[in-house]
């Protein structure tokens, strides 16, 4: 690409200016719109997410005297698809969605499918009664409930912050 240079006379001075080709502007353009897109992936944590077609699964933790609580978002899927498994240590949530949508008219057809799968491991700092562990589904949040055993619950101790 190349730029003419043309000179101009601007308030009693001579000002050269260069008028660009249309094609070199949309490439600079292009190019800072690809590199502002590929600056923000070093962010991405993609340890748990390695296939093209995942999406994030959102959870909220919470920890009480007695138990965890996780509330992960799941719309539009069935318990069929949603997998729950426990270790000594970590939940991990897995699940794939599938859905297909289909439209037919005299004058058109029309078909969307999307696909999606994740996992989600969460690590537990204290131990779990496992035969009281419960998960359920409902309105597209699956909540998984893990009760701590009487033993974590003694060794919990609460340390008092004092001010200087």
């Amino acid at each position: 690409m190349t730029t003419k240079n043309s000179i101009t006379k601007h308030r009693g001075g001579l000002v050269r200016q260069a008028e660009e080709s249309p094609f070199l502007s949309l490439r600079r353009e292009m190019e800072r719109v690809f590199d502002e897109f590929w600056k923000g992936l070093h962010s991405w944590d993609l340890s748990e997410q390695t296939i093209p077609d995942t999406f994030n699964l959102r959870v909220d933790v919470t920890d009480t005297e007695d138990a965890f609580r996780i509330a992960a978002e799941v719309p539009g899927m069935d318990e069929k698809d949603i997998e729950v498994t426990l270790t000594r240590d970590t939940v991990t949530i897995k699940g794939e969605k599938k859905e297909k949508k289909e439209e037919t008219t005299n004058d058109y057809y029309w078909m969307e499918r999307s696909f999606g799968s994740f996992v989600r491991n969460i690590p537990l700092p204290a131990e779990i009664d496992t035969a009281k562990v419960q998960a359920s589904l409902k309105k597209g949040v699956l909540t998984i409930t893990l009760p701590k055993t009487a033993t974590a619950i003694k060794e919990a101790k609460k340390i008092p912050v004092k001010t200087e």
